[in-house]
């Protein structure tokens, strides 16, 4: 468990969610594939780390708040990842896909989201 709970929420969950939102809807919208964000998800998770050592003189190297930043990153990213890409293929190709949630598309006359 962190810490202090709140600085967690201000800094991980607020700041590190707000980037992280961001990389995965830039990953999405320049088609690249997911695996990347872990990449990316490293160092934001040290930056989240390094601010909440620089600015609430919390340890840097604890490894259990380092997971959970990272575990929350990582969903964070995914979420955005993911409705930016059903965004993307339901109004590229509306031809072929129709929304089936905010999370999924599926191919127009099949019933079963993919």
């Amino acid at each position: 468990m962190p810490e202090n709970l709140w600085t967690f929420l201000l800094i991980t969950c607020v700041l590190g969610g707000a980037a992280a939102f961001a990389t995965g809807r830039a990953i999405a919208v320049t088609w690249r594939p997911f695996w990347q964000a872990l990449a990316y998800m490293i160092p934001l998770t040290a930056a989240v780390r390094f601010l909440h050592y620089a600015l609430f003189a919390e340890d840097i190297l604890a490894v259990g708040p380092a997971l959970l930043a990272f575990a929350i990153l990582l969903a964070v990213t995914a979420t955005a990842f993911r409705v930016t890409q059903t965004r993307q293929m339901v109004r590229q190709y509306p031809f072929a896909y129709a929304a089936a949630g905010p999370l999924s598309w599926h191919v127009r006359g099949d019933e079963e989201p993919r």
